[in-house]
Protein backbone atom coordinates (compact mmCIF):
# COMPACT_ATOMS: atom_id res chain seq x y z
CA UNK A 1 0.00 0.00 0.00
CA UNK A 2 1.51 3.05 -0.85
CA UNK A 3 0.61 6.43 1.17
CA UNK A 4 1.60 7.28 4.92
CA UNK A 5 3.03 4.75 7.08
CA UNK A 6 0.40 6.29 9.17
CA UNK A 7 -1.80 9.19 10.14
CA UNK A 8 -2.94 11.08 13.29
CA UNK A 9 -6.17 12.47 13.61
CA UNK A 10 -7.61 14.76 16.57
CA UNK A 11 -8.68 17.96 18.13
CA UNK A 12 -6.39 20.92 18.16
CA UNK A 13 -3.72 20.95 20.90
CA UNK A 14 -3.69 16.71 21.37
CA UNK A 15 0.04 16.55 20.94
CA UNK A 16 -0.16 15.57 16.80
CA UNK A 17 2.85 17.23 15.72
CA UNK A 18 4.84 15.87 19.01
CA UNK A 19 4.05 12.80 18.59
CA UNK A 20 3.80 12.19 15.09
CA UNK A 21 7.07 13.82 15.81
CA UNK A 22 8.40 10.90 17.60
CA UNK A 23 6.62 8.55 15.89
CA UNK A 24 8.54 9.19 13.00
CA UNK A 25 11.85 9.37 14.64
CA UNK A 26 10.96 5.75 15.86
CA UNK A 27 9.06 4.21 12.62
CA UNK A 28 13.01 5.32 10.69
CA UNK A 29 10.65 7.44 8.42
CA UNK A 30 9.55 11.34 7.73
CA UNK A 31 7.24 13.23 9.23
CA UNK A 32 4.54 15.46 7.40
CA UNK A 33 1.94 18.07 8.97
CA UNK A 34 -1.02 19.39 6.56
CA UNK A 35 -1.27 22.77 8.47
CA UNK A 36 2.29 22.91 8.10
CA UNK A 37 2.13 22.87 4.16
CA UNK A 38 -1.16 25.43 3.91
CA UNK A 39 1.06 27.48 5.67
CA UNK A 40 3.91 27.12 3.39
CA UNK A 41 1.72 26.97 0.62
CA UNK A 42 0.07 30.20 1.43
CA UNK A 43 3.06 32.43 2.75
CA UNK A 44 0.44 33.00 6.35
CA UNK A 45 -0.71 31.85 9.14
CA UNK A 46 -3.15 29.37 9.34
CA UNK A 47 -5.10 31.76 11.81
CA UNK A 48 -4.38 34.85 9.07
CA UNK A 49 -5.98 32.49 6.34
CA UNK A 50 -9.23 32.45 8.37
CA UNK A 51 -9.95 35.98 9.54
CA UNK A 52 -8.90 37.16 5.77
CA UNK A 53 -10.77 34.16 3.75
CA UNK A 54 -13.18 33.08 6.21
CA UNK A 55 -13.34 28.87 7.47
CA UNK A 56 -14.77 27.85 4.25
CA UNK A 57 -11.85 29.28 2.16
CA UNK A 58 -9.62 27.51 4.11
CA UNK A 59 -11.36 24.03 4.48
CA UNK A 60 -10.93 24.02 0.60
CA UNK A 61 -7.37 24.39 1.08
CA UNK A 62 -6.96 21.60 3.97
CA UNK A 63 -9.21 19.17 1.29
CA UNK A 64 -6.61 19.73 -1.54
CA UNK A 65 -3.42 19.63 1.39
CA UNK A 66 -4.58 16.32 2.74
CA UNK A 67 -5.60 14.48 -0.72
CA UNK A 68 -2.01 15.71 -2.18
CA UNK A 69 -0.32 14.14 1.31
CA UNK A 70 -2.08 11.12 1.49
CA UNK A 71 -1.11 10.58 -2.29
CA UNK A 72 2.43 11.67 -2.06
CA UNK A 73 3.90 11.18 1.43
CA UNK A 74 5.06 7.86 3.06
CA UNK A 75 5.95 8.06 6.28
CA UNK A 76 4.01 9.60 9.59
CA UNK A 77 1.72 12.33 8.60
CA UNK A 78 -0.51 15.13 10.97
CA UNK A 79 -4.14 15.99 10.15
CA UNK A 80 -5.39 19.71 11.41
CA UNK A 81 -8.21 19.25 14.06
CA UNK A 82 -10.80 20.16 11.39
CA UNK A 83 -9.71 18.01 8.63
CA UNK A 84 -12.25 15.26 9.14
CA UNK A 85 -15.12 17.16 8.37
CA UNK A 86 -15.10 16.59 4.90
CA UNK A 87 -16.17 13.47 3.61
CA UNK A 88 -14.00 12.98 1.16
CA UNK A 89 -11.11 13.21 2.54
CA UNK A 90 -12.65 10.71 5.09
CA UNK A 91 -13.03 8.43 2.26
CA UNK A 92 -9.61 8.60 1.51
CA UNK A 93 -8.34 8.16 5.14
CA UNK A 94 -10.32 4.50 4.46
CA UNK A 95 -7.46 3.32 3.15
CA UNK A 96 -4.62 4.01 5.94
CA UNK A 97 -4.33 3.32 9.34
CA UNK A 98 -5.13 6.35 11.55
CA UNK A 99 -5.04 6.74 14.58
CA UNK A 100 -6.70 9.22 16.66
CA UNK A 101 -5.44 10.77 19.34
CA UNK A 102 -8.03 12.08 22.47
CA UNK A 103 -8.49 13.70 25.32
CA UNK A 104 -10.78 15.03 27.69
CA UNK A 105 -12.17 18.82 28.10
CA UNK A 106 -9.70 19.59 31.13
CA UNK A 107 -7.09 18.61 29.35
CA UNK A 108 -7.47 20.23 26.17
CA UNK A 109 -8.11 23.60 27.86
CA UNK A 110 -4.97 23.36 30.30
CA UNK A 111 -3.04 22.79 26.55
CA UNK A 112 -4.79 25.14 24.13
CA UNK A 113 -5.49 27.68 27.01
CA UNK A 114 -6.47 31.08 25.53
CA UNK A 115 -3.71 30.84 22.30
CA UNK A 116 -4.50 33.44 20.11
CA UNK A 117 -3.47 31.57 17.22
CA UNK A 118 -6.21 29.07 17.26
CA UNK A 119 -9.08 30.43 15.71
CA UNK A 120 -11.82 28.34 16.68
CA UNK A 121 -11.34 29.09 20.55
CA UNK A 122 -11.21 32.52 20.66
CA UNK A 123 -14.49 33.50 22.85
CA UNK A 124 -14.86 30.62 25.61
CA UNK A 125 -12.16 27.64 24.89
CA UNK A 126 -13.97 25.41 27.26
CA UNK A 127 -17.62 25.54 25.78
CA UNK A 128 -16.16 26.06 22.18
CA UNK A 129 -13.89 22.52 22.96
CA UNK A 130 -16.74 21.03 23.93
CA UNK A 131 -18.86 21.75 21.04
CA UNK A 132 -16.35 21.10 18.39
CA UNK A 133 -15.21 17.96 20.27
CA UNK A 134 -19.16 16.65 19.88
CA UNK A 135 -19.38 17.92 16.18
CA UNK A 136 -16.20 15.65 15.16
CA UNK A 137 -15.66 12.89 18.16
CA UNK A 138 -17.66 10.48 16.10
CA UNK A 139 -15.62 11.91 12.71
CA UNK A 140 -12.63 11.01 14.13
CA UNK A 141 -13.89 7.61 15.81
CA UNK A 142 -14.96 6.81 12.32
CA UNK A 143 -11.79 7.25 10.55
CA UNK A 144 -9.62 5.59 13.24
CA UNK A 145 -8.08 2.25 13.24
CA UNK A 146 -7.11 3.22 16.47
CA UNK A 147 -7.65 5.37 19.29
CA UNK A 148 -4.91 6.40 21.93
CA UNK A 149 -5.98 8.77 24.60
CA UNK A 150 -3.40 11.34 25.78
CA UNK A 151 -4.58 12.54 29.30
CA UNK A 152 -1.81 12.17 31.45
CA UNK A 153 0.57 10.74 29.19
CA UNK A 154 4.46 12.12 28.06
CA UNK A 155 4.36 12.24 24.54
CA UNK A 156 6.96 8.96 24.47
CA UNK A 157 3.75 7.17 26.29
CA UNK A 158 1.48 8.49 23.51
CA UNK A 159 3.92 7.40 20.69
CA UNK A 160 4.78 3.89 21.95
CA UNK A 161 0.70 3.48 22.87
CA UNK A 162 0.46 4.31 18.92
CA UNK A 163 3.01 1.83 17.59
CA UNK A 164 1.48 -0.96 19.90
CA UNK A 165 -1.95 -0.53 18.98
CA UNK A 166 -1.46 -0.27 15.72
CA UNK A 167 1.92 -3.34 15.92
CA UNK A 168 4.02 -0.87 13.98
CA UNK A 169 8.03 -1.69 13.85
CA UNK A 170 10.73 0.45 12.47
CA UNK A 171 10.95 -0.07 8.62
Amino acid sequence: MSGPRLVLVGPMGVGKSTVGRLLAERLGTGYRDTDDDIVAAEGREISEIFVDDGEEHFRALEKAAVAAALAEHEGVLALGGGAVLDADTRALLARHPVVYLSMDVDEAVRRTGLNVARPLLTVNPRKQWRELMEARRHLYEEVATAVVATDGRTPEEVTQAALDALELKKA
